[in-house]
């Protein structure tokens, strides 16, 4: 009994003595963490060539498992956004993806979950790097009204980090964004957009009325090529500049699972959400339609993203991708969060892995 009272009092001892050194512990830890996190640039060690880096693979839907819509390029280090949707800046910390880096963003529409992350990215490249200039942020006619309700939005918020941290740090000028717009001339269904560098960016139509302008964007660096769909059903001009491509990365819905939520949503007495629902499928093109676009165009790969619904369960992936993959014999994959595709100059590699944690 003796033994086992002294066994008792040792163990509490040594749990008291854990317990305590939890602190120092902890610190240690995190000394260690931040060393690693401050000093990380994934985009440093990529070969030279065209990469996609997923920074949001979700939708207007909730889901904890995926961001807003957001992709990012990268093309000789270069880093551009094609949206921003929320939690991309997250999406970048996580990645050991210096915000920093990033030159501009394209915008595909003006759909809330499409721009919703564009402050907090904004924040963190012109803290990241005490930018000078504003975020670009590049679309069709009317991304000038955005960028200037932004600015608006944000314009005390600035004002006080600069009279916090100092001009150096966080110089006035750096704040916010600037809006490009561009246009089609009569009858153009693409136009060019960046051509600097070796990187040429062009816009092209895409169907996702009533939301209209609605753009996708092709970029072509070093004889690699990727496309982004933006938002899209099915478009014969989507076919006709993703002709080619190495990588096509497109909006994907799935009409059966979407439609078993709306049922549910009715026989919950939700008929509001039951009709949003429905309607959200006509804009959309499903994972078999973006496969035969995809063969239809000859590119090598498929991303999806984009994901409506979300996907909780793994196994929900199957009824998701329905015969996708029997109609595009080429990689085709689910995007997730942090996935980076990588194309390399000078080769036909068509690389997948995940950045951070």
């Amino acid at each position: 009994m003796k033994r086992l009272l002294a066994a008792v009092v040792v163990l509490a001892v040594l749990l008291g003595a854990v317990w305590y050194a939890r602190g120092p512990i902890a610190l240690a830890v995190m000394d260690r963490s931040l060393a690693k996190t401050m000093g990380a640039d994934a985009v440093a060690g990529l070969p030279d060539g065209l990469h996609a880096f997923v920074c949001g693979s979700g939708s207007p839907l909730p889901d904890r498992d995926r961001n807003g819509p957001c992709t990012a390029v990268v093309a000789g280090g270069r880093v551009f956004l094609v949206d921003a949707g929320e939690g991309a800046a997250e999406s970048f910390a996580r990645a050991g993806v210096p915000a920093g880096r990033i030159e501009g963003v394209f915008l595909s529409h003006f759909h809330s979950d499409h721009l919703d992350g564009l402050a907090a990215v904004a924040l963190q490249r012109w803290i990241g790097r005490a930018a000078t200039t504003p975020l670009a942020l590049t679309g069709p006619a009317g991304v000038e009204r955005i960028a200037a309700g932004l600015n608006a939005l944000y314009a005390i918020d600035n004002g006080y980090r600069t009279a916090h941290h100092g001009a150096p740090a966080t110089p006035p000028s750096g704040a916010g964004f600037a809006g490009r717009a561009f246009a089609f001339a009569e009858g153009q269904t693409s136009v060019v957009v960046l051509d600097d560098g070796g990187l040429r960016v062009t816009a092209f139509r895409v169907d996702h009325g009533p939301a209209e302008p609605a753009v996708g964007y092709r970029f072509d660096y070093r004889g690699r090529s990727l496309v982004v769909s933006g938002d899209s059903s099915a478009s014969a001009n989507l076919v006709a500049n993703a002709r080619g491509a190495d990588l096509l990365i497109h909006d994907a819905l799935s009409p059966a699972l979407v439609r078993r939520m709306s049922a549910a949503a009715t026989a919950a007495g939700q008929k509001n959400r039951a009709k949003i629902l429905l309607d959200i499928i006509d804009y959309h093109a499903g994972p078999e339609e973006v496969a035969m676009q995809a063969r239809a165009a000859g590119v090598k790969s498929v991303l999806l993203t984009h994901i409506v619904p979300p996907l909780p369960l793994r196994g929900l992936e199957v009824p998701f991708l329905g015969a996708a993959r029997q109609a595009f014999d080429g990689p085709l994959w689910i995007a997730r969060d942090r996935d980076l595709i990588s194309l390399p100059a000078g080769s036909a590699r068509i690389d997948r892995r995940r950045l951070g944690r």
